[in-house]
């Protein structure tokens, strides 16, 4: 999986996330409203890949490793409050990430944890 290919997707993902949660802010939409735009805009930029010649499963890894490594504070939070280091918490992420490649997919969830787990490490390092 490249690494190039997540540095095309994360300021895409960024800018279009950040309009979303500034609207969801002020109240311009709902909880429901924020998760189907969410889940719309997820959607846009696997299919903006696939268009591009991407593989529909390496598009998939590298959309889900991009919402993990723009979660980062949010997990960072999270490791806090829960008193447990980051590495738990970035491991659970990348687990249900993969969980829902692998069903969607059908791709084994051991090897879909172990390539997003190097994307993810990759990046944040």
């Amino acid at each position: 999986m490249s690494h190039d290919l997540l540095d095309l997707v994360l300021p895409r993902l960024a800018k279009r996330l950040n309009r979303q949660l500034r609207r969801f802010r002020a109240g311009e939409m709902d909880e429901g409203q924020f998760s189907e735009k969410f889940e719309d805009l997820l959607q846009q930029q696997h299919a903006w890949l696939a268009n591009r010649g991407i593989d529909e499963l390496e598009a998939a890894e590298v959309v889900h490793g991009a919402v993990i490594v723009l979660s980062a504070p949010g997990l960072k939070a999270e490791a806090l409050e829960q008193a447990v280091p980051l590495e738990v918490i970035e491991y659970q992420a990348v687990r249900a990430a993969a969980a829902d490649i692998a069903q969607a997919y059908g791709v084994s969830e051991r090897k879909a944890t172990s390539r997003l787990s190097r994307l993810v490490a990759a990046y944040t390092e």
